[in-house]
């Protein structure tokens, strides 16, 4: 049996919870808390596998709640459940350690899914939560790449081969060739078809 403690501020939408929650046989809602305070009181009473927690409460925050959780290596998953899905609340659950977050409008299976998955030892993030995840990763990735390697990429998803980009960029081919090889490095791409599938997933090409 999977052992919750959810903490959140809103005593209608715990209930609710708590209920959904109560039709999967492999779940239980052990505890509740309003804020974070109270939260962390019931963890010293009573142990559980996953921490259900939103993240502005009054009294002290769950983002505050989770660095400690994780500080004190407390053993319990913490799945942040928010209504925020702005970059800077996903980065910083991210960075305190969060085993999960997941956006309140989601269907109920899919909590019990995400439950049940960080429970496993996996991390589980809704799919908006995913792709601000994905864009994040890949304007660091940008950032590696260097603006004449993104060039290079461009004209690689343009179809150009190794002589016409270093006709197009007024270099040798052997240059070119090390670019190439840059890239791949940087971004761990094996292929030149790969290249050109990053250069598109991630607006490179235009």
């Amino acid at each position: 049996m999977i052992k919750v403690l959810l903490v959140d501020d809103h005593p209608i939408f715990r209930e609710g919870l708590k209920y959904r929650l109560s039709l999967d046989a492999d779940i239980v809602v052990t505890q509740e808390a309003e804020n974070g305070k109270l939260a962390l009181e019931a963890m010293k009473e009573s142990d559980f596998d996953v921490v259900l927690m939103d993240i502005n409460m009054p009294e002290m925050d769950g983002m505050y709640v989770l660095e400690l959780i994780k500080e004190q290596e407390m053993d319990c998953k913490v799945l942040m459940l928010s209504m925020h899905d702005n970059k800077e609340y996903i980065l910083a659950a991210m960075r305190h350690g969060a085993d999960g977050y997941v956006l309140k409008d989601v269907p109920g299976s899919e909590l019990i899914e995400a439950i049940k998955r960080v429970v496993s030892g996996k991390h589980y993030f809704s799919a908006e939560v995913t792709e601000i995840l994905t864009q994040e990763l890949a304007s660091e990735q940008r950032g590696v790449v260097t603006r004449r390697e993104q060039l290079v990429l461009r004209l690689i998803s343009h179809g150009l081969n190794n002589k016409r980009i270093a006709q197009e960029l007024n270099v040798s081919v052997r240059t070119v060739e090390t670019h190439k090889r840059n890239i791949k490095q940087k971004l761990g791409i094996e292929s030149t078809i790969g290249l050109v599938r990053y250069a598109i997933d991630y607006g490179l090409d235009r």
